[in-house]
Order: structure tokens, then sequence, then C-alpha cells
């Protein structure tokens, strides 16, 4: 049997753009992305800290060192520019692999 952990979290961020005129998804800096363990196009779930609001979407890659962290298509009804957010993803493991997995959890703007 296979059960579901968290696998990356990146922290401390905040929405620096919206794009309604876009398909869907969310734009974050290649850099948080890396340091997550987070691919091109995988499913993420977004939460807002400030709304409370939780959305199921996917991540796109922006500009390395650029800071981005922009919703895109119907997502950017579900939080403004400055609202706190966390990016996490999850993966599916075997009761062998629980025992050693650890999450990669990154804090961007600690404290802010």
């Amino acid at each position: 049997m296979l059960r579901v952990f968290l696998n990356g979290k990146i922290r401390d961020i905040r929405i620096t753009g919206a794009n309604l005129e876009y398909e869907g998804s969310i734009t974050l800096d290649e850099s948080y992305l890396e340091q997550a363990g987070i691919l091109p196009n995988e499913e993420v779930h977004v939460l807002n800290a400030d709304t409370g609001s939780r959305i199921i979407t996917y991540a796109i890659t922006g500009k390395r060192g650029s800071g981005i962290v922009q919703l895109n298509g119907p997502a950017a009804r579900l939080g403004m520019v400055g609202d706190r957010i966390m990016v996490l993803s999850y993966a599916m493991l075997s009761p062998e692999e629980i025992a050693t997995h650890k999450p990669k959890i990154i804090c961007v703007n600690p404290g802010k």
C-alpha cells in the first residue's frame, strides 16, 4: 500500500502577481522550485494564509532569481498581491520509503 506524504514545501512567500488571462497554474521562481524539489508541471497545493483558501494547481517555472510568485487563470481570483502563501507537493511512498523520507522545506522570507 502506498501512502501520501509531504514531499516539498515553500514557506514564507508572498504573491507578486496575478494573471487571470492564463489557462491556470502558479508561476514560481525556478530557484524556489529547485530547492523544494518541485518539478515543472507537478501538482501543488497553494495555501493562502491571509484568506484561508486552498487550491490545487500545477507549478510553472519562472525566471531564476526573480522572486516571482504569480497566480494564473482562475487561481488569480483566490489571492491578491502581497498575500502570504505556502506551496506544497506530495509523494506517494511505499512502507519501505517512509522510514527514510525527509521532505524538502524552504523558508524564503522568514518573519515577513
